[in-house]
């Protein structure tokens, strides 16, 4: 997550760390060198404090440096739209997330890392597991917002003879926009 960060929130972050890591480690190793009973009885309270105040900056700093943008990973904040050769500002095509256009060829490689054969038998992918239901029969006639949901939410719809509960209900928080886009085309698809 850290790589994802703007370089002036890394710095920020990496500034704070280090000034809570440099009272750790000077507090540990070094001041008891010079004075064996630090902090003491009178420097207790100071010790105590600065402690304190250095274990909530480094909070606020994690809470203030490390979020996320809110805005979209391919635009920044202030930056133009891309322009057309006439001029022109182009505008990015709007999707629903139901009927995001994504690279079958990338939701593909996303079905076999993510271990979706393991469960599910699909031709497409070169799988026949059989926990889950078969997605050549189970998805005939199914249109991308369906699909995704089934993704997303799988206990909203279950297939008849089998259980809800069985497939995990996390991969809304797994995988990003773009993958749940390729995964979805993937299986519209094939």
């Amino acid at each position: 997550m850290v790589l994802a960060l703007s370089t002036s929130n890394k710095i920020w972050l990496a500034l704070f760390a280090g000034v809570f890591i440099v009272f750790a480690l000077l507090s540990s190793f070094v001041f008891p060198r010079w004075r064996p009973d630090y902090p003491g009885e009178r420097g207790r309270n100071w010790f105590i404090v600065a402690t304190l105040a250095l274990f909530v900056a480094m909070l606020f700093a994690v809470n203030v440096f490390a979020k996320e943008d809110e805005e979209g990973h391919g635009e920044k904040a202030g930056e133009a739209a891309p322009t057309e050769p006439g001029g022109t500002e182009s505008k990015p095509a709007e999707t629903t997330p139901g009927t995001a256009e994504g690279d079958p060829a990338a939701g593909k490689a996303l079905f076999i890392s993510q271990g979706c054969g393991g469960c599910h038998t699909f031709a497409a992918a070169g799988t026949n597991g059989t926990v889950g239901p078969n997605l050549d029969k189970a998805l005939q006639g199914k249109d991308a917002a369906f699909i995704r949901e089934s993704i997303v939410n799988p206990n909203a719809e279950i297939a008849q003879g089998y259980q809800p509960g069985i497939m995990p209900g996390d991969f809304g928080q797994k995988l990003s926009s773009k993958q749940l886009a390729d995964l979805v085309a993937f299986l519209s698809k094939s």
